[in-house]
């Protein structure tokens, strides 16, 4: 969620790839997959399918991943293949990548030298389909997997419009993922004439509540996930709608000092808010609160303000319909079956290793994967999950760059923990039990970028 992370979605379009076939010569082999369900599909053989080469070729577009990585985090380079883009069949027209204007777009990315698996990802924020390919994508690739990823079928801060009833937006999000899937493991079954060996679903913000969403109802699906900080949604709360409100009422209160400040802290810490993230707050009120409440708020509940459209950004306590004011447990039974409708249950069905900042500012920890791990043990499935609280995240990691001697980075945590999960679906060890990943006390920032043992 928030601005670089859940909510601001990219708006420049990415250059049209190539003609369909295979420019240079490259991709081995004689055929070309072809993605089942798609609409459109292009493919286009490339020199380099990370990052280092797709920015310059105009298969990618960096203002889909701005803001969600350390600037100086290293690009690996060397990965041949061919990608293939594409949409499904979808009636909403946000995404205008490719000067297409149609959503359910997606991009799968085929190595030359694969190593037997996939990796499949739904955007954080409201982003496209490109969004991961900084923090995820390369590091995959230059693995050996193969990767695919969804715009998740609408995109933008007014996704809110796309369905017909409260909470479709967001349940289109798990069909898109589901569905793509589903076409990603087809065509690493026809480019390399065989199926994978392992399918992995990962993903950061929205993308790791997609992650918790596909293990716990398509696990046939998936070998495993890694959940980074992912969304938290439940029909009786926490979610996002019950701990912002809080925070757009008292944080103005804490900011101006005063005789209320004390108590305006105390608000927000009881909201969940961590203690040693008042750093931070300025940069979330400015950013993250505001527009993330009033966006998923007129998702789930478009009657709160009636006729306003996702409601008065920065509203004052009492103004008639402020998402300050906002009370989701007093709101109607039908808002809360909206929520019900994309909640999580804690029901996976395969192994998940979750990952969360302690300093995460926009999805606070202790009412997100603190309370999604107490959902998982509750379910009876506590052995098949790792949680790992990393002290100093937060849940942008460019903010990283703004305060290195204040935050760590998760990515590398990311990488930790995906390792670790190739371990243990391997049988070659099990991850850490659950703990908190401390910050070395001498660490040094260029280490940190690379580094994050787990145990």
């Amino acid at each position: 969620m928030g601005a670089c992370a859940l909510v601001v979605a990219s708006v420049a379009a990415v250059p049209a790839a190539g003609a369909e076939g295979t420019p240079g010569g490259r991709c081995p082999g004689s055929a070309l997959p072809h993605v089942p369900g798609a609409a459109h599909q292009q493919a286009d053989c490339l020199d380099e399918l990370t990052t280092a080469g797709t920015v310059v070729s105009g298969h990618t577009d960096p203002a889909d991943f701005a803001g969600l990585t350390p600037k100086d985090l290293p690009t690996p380079s060397g990965v041949p293949g061919l990608q293939i883009d594409g949409y499904f069949p979808d009636t909403s027209t946000t995404n205008t990548n490719h000067g297409w204007n149609h959503d359910a777009q997606f991009v799968i990315r085929l190595p030359d030298h694969w190593n037997g698996g996939l990796v499949v990802s739904g955007t954080p924020a409201n982003r496209e389909q490109y969004a991961n390919d900084r923090a995820i994508s390369d590091w995959v690739l230059s693995r050996g997997y193969a990767f695919a990823a969804t715009d998740k079928g609408n995109t933008g801060p007014a996704f809110y419009r796309d369905g017909r009833r409260p909470g479709d937006a967001v349940a289109e999000w798990n069909k898109r993922v589901t569905q793509l899937t589903r076409a990603a493991r087809a065509v690493v079954t026809q480019r390399y004439h065989r199926p994978p060996v392992r399918t992995l679903a990962t993903g950061l913000s929205n993308g790791g509540y997609l992650v918790r969403w596909q293990l716990e109802n398509h696990p046939e699906l998936y070998d495993g996930g890694v959940d980074w900080e992912g969304t938290l949604w439940r029909s009786d709360g926490p979610n996002p709608l019950t701990f912002l409100p809080p925070a757009l009422r008292a944080y103005p209160v804490y900011a101006a000092g005063g005789a209320g400040a004390e108590d305006a802290w105390k608000t927000m810490r009881k909201a969940g808010y961590p203690a040693g993230s008042e750093f931070l707050w300025p940069y979330h009120h400015q950013v993250y609160w505001d527009l993330t409440q009033r966006i998923y708020r007129e998702e789930a509940d478009p009657d709160f303000d009636g006729a306003t459209e996702a409601g008065t950004p920065y509203c004052a306590p009492g103004t008639p319909g402020c998402d300050a004011d906002y009370d989701y447990a007093t709101r109607p039974p039908a808002v809360h079956r909206a929520v019900d409708r994309i909640a999580l249950t804690g029901r996976i069905g395969k192994p998940l290793i979750t990952l969360h900042g302690t300093l995460d500012a926009l999805l606070p920890i202790s009412k997100d994967s603190d309370v999604y791990a107490r959902m998982v043990h509750r379910a009876g499935r506590g052995a098949l999950l790792r949680y790992y609280r990393i002290e100093d995240g937060t849940h942008v990691d460019s903010l990283v760059d703004a305060h290195p001697d204040k935050l760590r980075p998760i990515v590398p945590c990311h990488r930790s923990a995906f390792a670790a999960l190739e371990q243990w679906l391997t049988g070659k060890g099990r991850p850490p039990a659950d703990h908190t990943v401390q910050r070395p006390a001498d660490a040094d920032p260029a280490t940190l970028l690379t580094s994050c043992p787990l145990d």
